[in-house]
Parts: C-alpha cells; sequence; structure tokens
C-alpha cells in the first residue's frame, strides 16, 4: 500500500490531546487494508520518528437517524480502522504546523 493509503488522517480530540502530552500516543485513522507493519513504517516515514508500539482497532459503522421537516431521515456512517501509535521515549509529532 502507498502512504497516502495508509495514514488517511490523525485524530485530534481532548482524549488524544491529553494521551499526546502525557504517554507519547497518537492516534491516526488508517485504511482498512493496513496492518500495523505498514503502519509503522508509514508512520516512521511520513513524520521521522521512531515507533516503540502500534495498536489497531475497527470502530463499526453506526445507524444514524434525524428528525427534520422532511420527515424521518435515517442512514449509517461507515465503519473506519482506527491505530494508535506508540512513540520511542523522547519523540514527538507535531501535528498543529503541517
Amino acid at each position: 500500500m502507498k502512504l497516502s493509503e495508509v495514514l488517511v488522517r490523525p485524530v485530534i480530540t481532548e482524549k488524544v490531546n491529553l494521551q499526546m502530552e502525557r504517554q507519547g500516543r497518537y492516534t491516526f485513522v488508517v485504511g482498512k487494508q493496513a496492518n500495523k507493519l505498514e503502519i509503522k513504517k508509514a508512520v516512521e516515514e511520513f513524520y521521522g520518528v521512531k515507533v516503540a508500539e502500534v495498536n489497531t482497532n475497527v470502530v463499526p459503522a453506526k445507524s444514524k437517524t434525524r428528525f427534520t421537516k422532511a420527515g424521518l431521515l435515517s442512514g449509517r456512517k461507515p465503519s473506519y480502522k482506527k491505530a494508535v501509535v506508540t512513540l520511542a521515549q523522547g519523540e514527538t509529532i507535531d501535528l498543529f504546523t503541517n
């Protein structure tokens, strides 16, 4: 897989920001077909850091319903794969300037 297919986007939430500061763990949305070795290689090449550990999980699809003037609208949010990358001691990624 290409680098752009492996790393889709970083996840920026309050919980992830605390993990970045305290534990050096960064969360990314990754391609469904990407495995841990490809994710590790992609993060090391793209950001120039040393990765210690990669954990992955697949977030399941959800049904969503809205009430509107036109009536009840229902649909689905797609599933996606998420990777939590732990960097080596002393390494950091600056996601906000790039």
